[in-house]
């Protein structure tokens, strides 16, 4: 007898008709037909049932602070850089927490059960630090957070910096964070990449950093990331996010640095909403629109996930913690509208920010954790264009978050009253 069975769900490899059973945290079986009881059934009714999302890129020290102190009246990334200093000195490590739990809770509810958050370490107080390892305690029994050390002000640039980020990994921060393009010059950019590779090497420790978040192709520490990366051994456990700036490189240094960062076996994180939002604004027409080579990192076998950056703080004042909604402007912006590219979309929400975070036990296969999410859509294309509303969520083989289907009530005559968007999925050859 299993604790729990969900019956006829729709897998994202593209199996149907599939059953999953779970006896305490783990998936037991996946298969066609599972003859057994269970203490709890729930019946997929065809629908898609996919392993949790995963956001590989946030600010959970930022988020749902908008309009503290004062808001964002450009929407530029310089004002709410701005804006962020203002508000630091007086960020206090209670309402860090409060609206840190606050913004998991709407995570949970969007089968949003991974994160990784940058922490801001210049001001040498570390409340943020504090505040989130706080956080990750308290959320670990649905949520796994990953604390990112992260040099807001640059390592060198900020007083103090350098001593301030090895103080918070002390404190227990997770991963080595850094923003060489955010330093005086290149030089120190760069100096600052080997420095903070070096630091995770002897610490034994990932890296994930800001990387080249800026229209200017000359901007290129990823050159020395993927280099420094080689270098100290540390082959896919770097992660460069942003990379904006490749979005403005020529083509044959491109060309030159993706076999590097392949070489390297970087992770990269680019973050379409807060990408396409602030970057070439010094731009008229044409505009660029700032997000990365997704498709030709990806063609190169580099892993590619999604982040979603921010929602309402002081960089973006929208957002909704919903990972098919950044799928869903990756889509757009990437102009990656075929069939197997959404897939690719889809995995890069789920399958690949795991990796990217290096989670253990993730997926849909017998002997992995019981976590998983049951979609009001068919497959992962139609999730992805409905922005699927989350019916089941499930963290270790318990159910902590339901939806009601989403459905409209229709009162015109000779027209059907019951409406459900995800009943007008197309009939596709194969």
């Amino acid at each position: 007898m299993f604790d729990l069975i969900i019956k006829n769900a729709n897998l994202p490899d593209g199996r149907s008709g599939i059953d999953i059973a779970i006896q305490k945290d783990r998936i037991a079986e996946v298969a066609s037909g599972i003859d057994a009881e269970a203490a709890e059934e729930i019946d997929a009714s065809g629908r898609l049932v996919s392993p949790p999302f995963v956001d590989p890129h946030f600010h959970m020290d930022a988020t749902l602070s908008l309009g503290l102190p004062r808001m964002n009246r450009s929407g530029t990334l310089l004002e709410g850089i701005a804006l962020w200093g203002e508000l630091r000195p007086i960020l206090t490590r209670e309402a860090l927490v409060e609206r840190a739990l606050r913004y998991c809770d709407l995570a949970v509810s969007q089968g949003l059960l991974a994160i990784r958050s940058h922490v801001d370490t210049s001001d040498p107080r570390l409340v943020t630090a504090e505040a989130l390892i706080e956080v990750r305690e308290k959320v670990a029994p649905y949520i796994d957070l990953q604390l990112v050390a992260f040099p807001q002000d640059g390592y060198y640039r900020s007083p103090g910096g350098v001593d301030a980020l090895n103080r918070s990994l002390d404190m227990g921060l997770d991963i080595v964070g850094g923003i060489p393009h955010f330093e005086r010059t290149m030089a120190d950019g760069a100096a600052s990449v080997a420095a903070l590779c070096r630091i995770a090497a002897d610490r034994g420790l990932p890296v994930d950093m800001h990387c080249d978040e800026t229209d200017d192709p000359l901007s290129r520490h990823i050159e020395t990331l993927a280099a420094e990366t080689v270098r100290f051994g540390l082959q896919g456990r770097v992660a460069g996010s942003h990379l904006t700036s490749m979005h403005s490189m020529d083509n044959y240094y491109v060309s030159k640095l993706i076999a590097l960062m392949a070489e390297a076996e970087i992770n990269v994180i680019p973050n379409p909403l807060i990408n396409i939002m602030l970057q070439g604004r010094h731009d008229t027409y044409p505009k660029r629109r700032g997000m990365t080579r997704v498709r030709e990192l990806m063609d190169a076998g580099l892993n590619v996930s999604f982040g979603h950056d921010c929602v309402m703080d002081p960089w973006y004042s929208m957002g909704s913690g919903d990972m098919l909604e950044v799928g869903h402007m990756a889509i757009h912006v990437a102009q990656m509208a075929g069939v197997d590219d959404k897939k690719k979309i889809f995995d890069a929400l789920t399958i690949n920010s795991a990796r990217t975070m290096g989670l253990e036990g993730y997926g849909l296969e017998k002997g992995k954790n019981a976590d998983l999410v049951i979609l009001q859509a068919r497959d992962p294309l139609e999730a992805l264009r409905l922005k699927a509303n989350r019916l089941t969520v499930i963290r270790r083989g318990k159910v902590i978050a339901r939806s009601l289907p989403r459905l409209s009530e229709l009162v015109i005559e000779g027209r059907p009253t019951r409406l459900d968007a995800s009943d007008f999925y197309p009939s596709l050859p194969g």
